[in-house]
């Protein structure tokens, strides 16, 4: 969000989650410490899904692995809509 300039108080086009999903492979519980991972795994022209990766710190293995997606609409109409350039560069180096 940051890195792309996106402002989610007032920029013209916001992203709404459209589907979303985990799968857990063993507990995490607190005070455990966790790390996570991210990565975009499909950049469309109005879409992207994420990868996420959670695991206990230092662990190889995931403890849970989940996705996300995302659509630009624009604010006013929430119409579809094209993701922002600045927004598209920054997405575009979390891809493999």
């Amino acid at each position: 969000i940051e890195e792309g300039g996106l402002d989610i108080t007032s920029s013209a086009e916001i992203a709404f989650v459209v589907s979303s999903g985990c799968d857990y492979y063993q507990p995490i519980a607190y005070p455990q410490a966790i790390e996570g991972g991210l990565a975009v795994e499909h950049l469309g022209r109005s879409s992207v899904r994420y990868r996420i990766g959670i695991f206990a710190t230092g662990a190889s293995e995931a403890s849970a692995c989940g996705f996300f997606t995302h659509v630009f609409v624009k604010r006013d109409s929430q119409a579809s809509c094209p993701i922002p350039e600045a927004i598209r560069s920054a997405l575009s180096r979390l891809a493999p």
